[in-house]
């Protein structure tokens, strides 16, 4: 017997969390948020209410007046975000382009740091340097000699 009362309650919490309202208010913290200050600001309100006379409290009292009206906009925010239905999620995303950027920056460091690395990009620009050695073609001039000028 206790097993069918088990079953029966898990039956009916299924039943009651397939609502698509109870369901919005377990997932959306927004919203259980502002049912709480509701609930805080309307039991603030009944505290000073019932504390005294109530037929001067509601006319005069500036504290009660504030806590009323907090209680009715939170309440008011509360249906309207019920009425509106769940938020789409926004989609996270992983950002390509600061992958892309912070990966361009890397290299550009890696090649201003390493000589070698700045070497073999630019032979894979530009080909490879070629080496030579300069042999001069005139035999120098000799010693006691000076070169003058056409005159």
């Amino acid at each position: 017997m206790a097993k069918a009362k088990a079953a029966k309650a898990a039956g009916a919490g299924a039943a009651l969390t397939a609502r698509p309202y109870v369901q919005r208010l377990i997932e959306d913290e927004d919203l259980r948020s502002t049912l709480l200050q509701a609930f805080g600001s309307t039991k603030d309100a009944y505290g000073r209410l019932t504390n005294g006379k109530p037929a001067t409290k509601v006319l005069d009292d500036k504290k009660l007046h504030k806590e009323v009206k907090q209680a009715a906009e939170s309440l008011r925010d509360a249906g309207q975000a019920l009425r509106e239905g769940p938020k789409k999620k926004k989609r996270k995303r992983r950002g390509f382009g600061k992958l892309l950027i912070l990966g361009l920056v890397g290299a550009g460091a890696a090649v201003a740091l390493s000589e070698g690395l700045r070497n073999k990009v630019l032979d894979t620009l530009f080909g490879a340097e070629e080496e030579f050695d300069y042999t001069s073609t005139t035999s120098p001039a000799p010693a006691g000699e000076t070169v003058s000028s056409g005159s």
